[in-house]
C-alpha cells in the first residue's frame, strides 16, 4: 500500500476542503439535446427539492444516455459552484460522473432512491 502523504502529483485535501463542496441529489425532470455546445451534451433540468429548487446543467453524457431515458433518474451534482455560460445556456450546477474505460461519462447516482436535496457527506 502506498503512503498517501508521499503523492507528488495530487495535493492532499482536508475535510474542510471537502465540506465546502455542496453535493446534492436531484431528480432529472427535463432533458433535451444541446446541439449548440462545442462537445456533444444534453441540457438537464434537475429538481433538488424545496430547499434548493430546480437548477439546470449541461452534461457531456451523450454516449451512454438519451434525453428521454434521463427523466426520473436521480443524479449527484455540485450545487454551490458559480454558474457557467456554455454557448447560449447557463449551467447552474455541475452534474457528476466518472469516465468509463473509453472516457465516456457515466453518471453518479445512488443505488436506492433518496429524498431530493439530500446532501452527500
Amino acid at each position: 500500500m502506498s503512503n498517501p502523504s508521499s503523492s507528488a502529483s495530487t495535493p492532499l485535501a482536508t475535510i474542510a476542503d471537502f465540506d465546502r463542496i455542496d453535493i446534492r441529489i436531484g431528480t432529472v425532470i427535463g432533458a433535451e439535446p444541446f446541439p449548440e455546445a462545442r462537445k456533444p451534451a444534453i441540457k438537464l433540468t434537475i429538481d433538488f427539492g424545496p430547499e434548493i429548487g430546480t437548477r439546470r446543467s449541461s452534461a457531456q453524457i451523450t454516449l451512454h444516455y438519451r434525453p428521454d431515458e434521463l427523466i426520473g433518474r436521480q443524479v449527484c451534482a455540485v450545487v454551490n459552484f458559480p454558474p457557467r455560460q456554455i454557448g447560449n445556456f447557463i449551467s447552474e450546477v455541475l452534474t457528476l460522473g466518472m469516465p468509463d474505460a473509453e472516457g465516456a461519462v457515466v453518471l453518479l447516482r445512488p443505488d436506492f432512491p433518496v429524498p431530493d436535496g439530500g446532501r452527500m457527506f
